[in-house]
């Protein structure tokens, strides 16, 4: 059901992902630079970039994103004679992270300048699962869709895995999981991921449910000894994860850990699943599920979304 009136702009791969499951795809009009799946979706007008190249070194990139931050400059730029020439009825963005996608700020502004519309802006901040749920409900609500089996088909699939993984605890010893978000500096995986780590069966090392992520001691990070290592780096594809995950292999502690000496060391495309708080962070936990438990898990996710290091 697409109402032919909404025009909707969508500036983050999330709220894409949540407008096209509740069944308006067609009704996007325009896209961040980063928007990629559904498939469908890339002949939209781009109407983001990003100020800082992506193809740079982790810490170069650091250190150009804390610079433009630092300068109250944005990451990003929002291309106004687009949005002007699109019209939109709605703007999805969000208020989660500056470093992920344009601010709310930026887009408020952004839209203060158009002259041929006035577009609705909804932000999304979503810290937890239950928050991803409540987003999609919420843009359902303003577009007026029932979002009411989609939310139930997600939910239903995280049962199946929490359910399958509850009388492991009793059974066995869950491995501790160290979930690696970026490589330099390193910083830990948290909001989401540390739950979604404990519904697949795991135990979350250095993060906590909800909290933004932070920065890692590499000390820590070998003193915590972890069962399993996951590299989900912001942004990254699995060959360029791969690229960074091997600069760790170099350092001479790397060899002592025990992630590394039992081969559980994993990259995965965080882009493309653990980094956005849509609707495939559903496919995030059954990645999870398939890597930490093996013998219980195999839903086909291997080489394609995770490889071993």
């Amino acid at each position: 059901m697409t109402d032919g009136s909404l025009r909707i702009v969508s500036l983050i791969p999330s709220g894409t992902e949540i407008v096209a499951a509740l069944g308006l795809t067609d009704a996007i009009v325009g896209r961040s630079h980063e928007c990629d799946y559904p498939p469908e979706i890339k002949d939209r007008p781009v109407c983001t970039q990003a100020r800082i190249n992506s193809a740079a070194p982790s810490g170069e990139i650091h250190d150009k994103v804390n610079n433009l931050l630092q300068s109250a400059l944005s990451i990003y730029q929002i291309k106004t004679d687009v949005l002007e020439k699109l019209q939109p009825t709605h703007i999805v963005t969000q208020d989660q992270c500056d470093v992920c996608a344009v601010s709310l700020k930026d887009v408020e502004q952004a839209v203060g300048t158009l002259t041929n519309s006035s577009p609705q802006i909804i932000s999304l901040q979503p810290n937890i699962l239950n928050d991803v749920w409540e987003d999609i409900r919420r843009v359902g609500n303003v577009f007026g869709v029932d979002s009411l089996q989609v939310i139930e088909n997600l939910e239903a699939r995280v049962k199946i895995v929490d359910q399958k993984t509850q009388g492991l605890s009793q059974t066995e010893h869950l491995p501790t999981v160290a979930c690696i978000e970026w490589t330099d500096p390193l910083m830990v995986a948290a909001n989401w991921i540390p739950e979604l780590v404990t519904l697949a069966g795991g135990q979350p090392l250095l993060s906590i449910t909800g909290q933004p992520s932070t920065p890692l001691k590499w000390e820590t990070l070998i003193s915590s000894n972890p069962d399993a290592i996951i590299f989900m780096p912001c942004g990254f594809d699995l060959n360029r994860t791969r690229q960074e995950a091997q600069l760790f292999s170099q350092r001479p502690e790397w060899q002592q850990l025990h992630a590394v000496q039992s081969g559980r060391v994993y990259i995965t495309d965080g882009n493309f699943y653990f980094n956005r708080p849509g609707p495939r962070l559903v496919e995030s936990l059954e990645i999870l599920a398939e890597i930490l438990h093996p013998e219980i898990f195999q839903y086909g996710y291997k080489e394609q979304a995770w490889q071993l290091l």
